[in-house]
């Protein structure tokens, strides 16, 4: 069986046991620990690049048109938030630096580049140019987000009783034509006009600024159908999955372990930075603790949208997080060597 098909299939179980055991997030978590598991028993697997990045532009279009004028509302406090996102990203690269370095003996820039919290795709960009264990880098940051993504709902649903099964948008049906052809030309303009000006994140970000500017003109009022937004879930949830496919015993026993170490000590420290700012009252909790979460930007904008947070407020934040890694990064870098 083609490992694309078998990918699929075990994703497609994944969904239909989180469905059966009421699990949060099944069209999420189903397929990511699903392939997760396959990947650890050595079934070979495969992802699909082009139709991940398709459906990021699906959930850029979702959380561009959750932007609305009550946002703006809110800027007073969130300037404040805002500012903490590049203190978090310091404090949590002066623990992780230092705890990949001595601990587990990774190389300068294997150590830097993962103890950064940015995009996985530009950290392994900025890892390689650099000399970095590429397939380390890519096993701890997807071993932050596998944690961090799969854990955030548990204690949403257990714990403050969140419905995360419940519906994150209109039915296909439901949609007006006119508006759904607006959303589809904003997500491929969005996505194609911000990749050909070299924007970082240009399949989310490009689709939200414009389906932004449609919200706040009037011009749309609806999310892209919830069938749509299963269908992002499922293809970003199992693409994590198979960063796992063919891992090796020492892979396991000093990457993985290196990754999962290293995102318990930073959700201590994101939970400290949320707890202050719920304290302020700054932010709500769910917000609060999904915006200062060290997941994935794509992965967070889901949980927030499934959760009934609002997304443009998270996805603002995970925003300063990332730009604040790209343009820090090779300063920074400099600065730890010479550490």
């Amino acid at each position: 069986m083609p490992p694309l098909l078998t990918t699929l299939l075990i994703s497609g179980l994944g969904v239909g046991t989180f469905k059966v055991l009421h699990l949060p997030l099944p069209w999420l978590l189903g397929p990511m620990l699903g392939c997760l598991i396959a990947a650890l028993i050595g079934v070979p697997l495969r992802g699909a690049p082009r139709a991940s990045t398709i459906m990021r532009t699906i959930l850029g279009v979702a959380v561009g048109a959750t932007i609305t004028p009550a946002l703006f509302g809110q800027l007073g406090t969130m300037i404040w938030t805002l500012a903490l996102m590049p203190v978090l990203v310091i404090c949590i690269g002066a623990v992780g630096y230092p705890f990949f370095r001595r601990m587990f003996g990774f190389d300068h820039a294997t150590a830097f580049y993962s103890a950064m919290p940015g995009g996985l795709q530009d950290m392994l960009l900025f890892g390689e140019e650099a000399g970095g264990d590429v397939r380390a880098l890519s096993l701890i940051h997807a071993t932050r987000v596998l944690i961090v993504v799969t854990l955030l709902p548990f204690v949403f649903a257990y714990w403050f009783g969140a419905d995360l099964n419940a519906p994150v948008g209109a039915p296909f049906t439901s949609v007006p034509p006119l508006e759904l052809a607006i959303m589809i030309a904003a997500g491929l303009v969005g996505w194609q006009g911000a990749k050909a000006i070299g924007m970082f994140g240009a399949s989310i970000l490009g689709p939200l600024f414009l389906t932004a500017a449609l919200s706040l003109s009037g011009i749309i009022h609806f999310r892209p159908p919830a069938e749509a937004i299963q269908a992002a879930q499922f293809f970003i949830g199992f693409t994590v999955g198979v960063k796992y496919a063919g891992i090796s015993w020492r892979e396991l026993r000093v990457d993985v372990t290196a990754g999962v170490g290293y995102t318990l000590i930073i959700l201590v420290i994101s939970t400290v930075f949320a707890a202050a700012v719920i304290q302020m009252g700054w932010l709500p909790v769910t917000e609060a603790l999904l915006a200062f979460s060290p997941g994935g930007q794509a992965e967070m904008a889901i949980v927030a949208l499934v959760a009934g947070a609002d997304a443009a407020v998270v996805v603002a934040h995970h925003l300063i997080r990332i730009v604040f890694v790209i343009l820090g990064a090779p300063f920074l870098s400099k600065l730890a060597r010479r550490s």
